[in-house]
């Protein structure tokens, strides 16, 4: 967990835009920091899932879910639509071209035998594992460099946040019960 530091004061990166976002409806708050690539659902459903005492939104489970979920989902079909024209308008430069083709050919290079093999199944797994950098934006850059199709993209994508949203939602509760009992 990525977490801001200053003098006197500690939070996490999800806390943190919580309390800039504060003066919004804790539903709405959610879904907009599932919607970001720094915090995306595991951020939204820490913040969401936790007691008020602790800064937290004390959200029941379903609707927890249900918001991070749905603002984690929100940039996926923008990303996997216009990732590919954005790319394309960026290689009119030297060197832009340059770092597409570097990264292309590093990237298909070294993974592209897994992704082949297991297809939608691995961007789905990648999405679902909760650790950072594996979420639904690097979910989306990983289906635009190995061309996965949109729909078959869209699908192990979905299905990905579906299942790191039960991972984390488990691990947020225990640690909640954890910090209960003392």
């Amino acid at each position: 967990m990525l977490i801001l530091s200053w003098p006197g004061k500690e939070m996490t990166v999800s806390a943190t835009i919580a309390a800039h976002i504060s003066w919004i409806p804790d539903w709405a708050a959610t879904v907009i920091i599932a919607m970001m690539p720094v915090a995306e659902l595991r951020g939204a459903l820490t913040i969401a899932l936790a007691p008020a005492e602790v800064g937290g939104y004390g959200m029941a489970v379903p609707e927890a879910y249900f918001l991070a979920v749905i603002g984690n989902m929100i940039p996926v079909i923008p990303l996997l639509l216009f990732l590919g024209p954005v790319s394309d308008f960026l290689r009119r430069w030297k060197v832009w071209d340059v770092f597409f083709t570097w990264l292309f050919t590093r990237t298909q290079h070294k993974h592209n035998a897994r992704f082949e093999k297991y297809g939608t199944l691995a961007l789905t797994l990648f999405v679902a594992v909760p650790l950072p950098v594996t979420g639904a934006w690097t979910g989306c850059a990983a289906a635009f460099v190995f061309g996965i199709e949109f729909r078959h993209a869209l699908l192990a994508i979905f299905t990905g946040v579906l299942i790191a949203g039960i991972v984390v939602t488990a691990l947020t509760l225990t640690g909640i019960g954890i910090f209960e009992l003392f």
